[in-house]
């Protein structure tokens, strides 16, 4: 009886300590919380707020200048690769941007934190690693974001082994896939759509059209103008801050319920073909479809969101033709025209000098009527803006003559014609005469 009450303490006590080296994994564990912010280590630590989301491991943090030369330090997070929302769209990588979004948004303060003792970039060398730790509201301590987004699930491993958490960052990691949270849960993601549809941004889509040319391609973004059996779509690209746009044919089949889909001032999920239209010299998606008997049908457009305008962002002349825009990818930096990201976005200019008029005479043209302002910025730089046929209150065609050698405010869409960037005015409100 002695020997085996011996034997029966001798597992209890080794079972004690099997349990206090490798804790229990639950689904209250908290792993994130058993790592601590040491203010008086090595690395280098700087207090920050969120100047953009871009996505669930990529934020621009205001910084001090003495930090990072124009006081922006483009973070991304170490240890964690949080699914796709800004390119291609992945499963969960909605839930991942949300959730940092949610945390960040709501913190007390924020510090970031270096892996070793200086700011090191990542493989673009546009972004820097960090640790980002953050105290919630009412908390006492700081936690650490990119174990958190590990421990939920919201994030794969990422050399997560390889740094100074790295013991933390993997028991997360086996707590997640025990407990099966999000991207190991086997389950379908709610904001994700399961149809044959390529998921993606529209700045994906405008930053590689040879790559989906021909491919059935889905995106969200805002109705801004209807013309010509066509809608202009948009939306706000966080990492470049800008609009990027995208022409949709949507023909003379569309039901009326389609069609409503599609009406100005509508958030919708498009869902069509890319393809190169010739004869218009542009991209477009075509190929749209509306089943209302299936509404929830993958393939279908779908209403998001109402009440939305179009952004008009203010642009001088100068950037919108001769800008250059850096859009960081996983591995790399391109650089594009900004007018090119642009194009199909609602922007406006000010203060415009319509040093000549004229009007396309050519009746086998699209645009037949429509008239040409060559225009002067107050820079020196000159711009065109296309005006489509427009009429008066007494519904008399409005000529050149009613713009040359007039200063013009306009709200259009920016396009390109025969290579030259221009903007593309729809609607009489589109134009102010002589800023009255």
């Amino acid at each position: 009886m002695k020997t085996t009450k011996l034997v029966a303490l001798a597992l209890a006590l080794a079972l004690a300590v099997l349990l206090f080296a490798f804790p229990a994994l639950s689904e209250d564990a908290d792993i994130a919380s058993t790592a601590a912010l040491n203010l008086n280590s090595e690395t280098v630590k700087q207090s920050v707020t969120v100047k953009t989301f871009v996505d669930g491991d990529t934020v621009h943090f205001h910084v001090p200048e003495t930090v990072m030369e124009g006081g922006v330090l483009k973070a991304r997070f170490l240890a964690v690769n949080t699914p796709e929302s800004t390119g291609q769209i992945e499963e969960y990588g909605k839930a991942a941007s949300a959730f940092t979004r949610e945390k960040l948004t709501n913190a007390e303060s924020i510090i970031i934190e270096s892996d070793d003792g200086k700011w090191n970039p990542d493989s673009t060398g546009g972004r820097h690693l960090v640790w980002v730790w953050y105290k919630p509201a009412g908390g006492r301590e700081y936690r650490n974001l990119n174990i958190e987004l590990l421990e939920n699930g919201l994030a794969a491993a990422n050399s997560s082994a390889n740094n100074r958490y790295g013991s933390v960052c993997m028991r997360a990691i086996a707590d997640a896939k025990e407990n099966k949270r999000m991207i190991y849960s086997g389950k379908k993601d709610p904001d994700f759509y399961y149809g044959d549809a390529i998921e993606l941004t529209i700045r994906e889509l405008r930053t590689n059209l040879d790559s989906y040319e021909g491919k059935k391609v889905a995106f969200s973004g805002v109705i801004t103008m209807n013309d010509n059996n066509s809608v202009y779509v948009e939306s706000y690209d966080a990492e470049t801050d800008m609009y990027s746009g995208m022409s949709v044919y949507y023909g003379f089949s569309m039901n009326g319920m389609g069609l409503d889909i599609l009406s100005v001032g509508n958030e919708a999920r498009i869902v069509g073909t890319l393809q190169y239209y010739e004869a218009g010299g542009t991209w477009q998606v075509s190929g749209l479809s509306y089943r209302m008997m299936k509404p929830d049908d993958p393939g279908n457009i779908q209403k998001l969101s109402e009440g939305h305008a179009p952004a008009y962002r203010l642009t001088d002349a100068e950037t919108f033709l001769h800008g250059k825009v850096e859009v960081e990818t996983e591995d790399a930096i391109e650089s594009y025209d900004y007018a090119y990201l642009a194009l199909a976005s609602s922007l406006r200019m000010e203060n415009l000098f319509v040093s000549d008029a004229w009007v396309t005479r050519d009746r086998e043209s699209s645009s037949y009527g429509a008239i040409t302002l060559s225009c002067v910025s107050e820079s020196g730089e000159n711009v065109n803006v296309r005006v489509m046929p427009l009429y008066d209150e007494n519904k008399q065609l409005i000529g050149p003559e009613a713009y040359l050698n007039h200063t013009i405010d306009v709200r259009g869409i920016a396009d390109v014609y025969d290579g030259e960037y221009q903007i593309k005015v729809f609607t009489a409100s589109g134009i102010d005469i002589d800023n009255e």
